[in-house]
């Protein structure tokens, strides 16, 4: 069973996709009216699920006329978008940040499901037995080395 983070997402996504449009504008208070949710649930749903390592950036305007606007990153190719990952995990990745990563890989079609589990399985904490911070700029390391092999291997 979904929960409603799951449900707002999938929502805010729709309306992207719909929409024909690279960004959105929306009022927490309404959204959160409309899933008959705390407008907290609403700010949570965007920092987690629509950040810069899934491929979003957020903008906000407070008060009273205030609004969220949430635009998709586009690429104009897929090394552009490769390079930026990899200069956005550099030094050091976290093991949410990889996730996010990897799931935008596969919203973009450049990994199969499964290559994205072996790669995750690569760089899972359990996986990279060490402590941080020396975890974190290991598991960078090794997904700029799988990226740069993803980007020569789709020319």
């Amino acid at each position: 069973m979904r929960n409603i983070s799951d449900i707002i997402e999938e929502y805010l996504k729709q309306i992207l996709d719909s929409a024909g449009k690279d960004a959105i504008d929306i009022k927490r208070s309404e959204l959160a009216d409309r899933f008959q949710c705390v407008p907290s649930q609403i700010n949570y749903v965007i920092k987690t699920r629509f950040t810069v390592e899934k491929g979003y950036i957020v903008e906000s305007k407070r008060g009273g006329g205030g609004y969220i606007r949430i635009i998709r990153i586009k690429h104009q190719d897929w090394a552009d978008l490769i390079d930026d990952i990899m200069a956005m995990i550099q030094p050091s990745c976290s093991q949410q940040a990889a996730y996010d990563v990897m799931e935008r890989l596969l919203e973009e079609e450049l990994v199969t499901e499964r290559e994205a589990r072996i790669m995750l399985s690569a760089i899972e904490r359990e996986t990279l037995a060490f402590q941080l911070p020396l975890r974190d700029e290991i598991r960078a390391r090794i997904m700029t080395s799988m990226l740069t092999t993803l980007k020569y291997l789709n020319k």
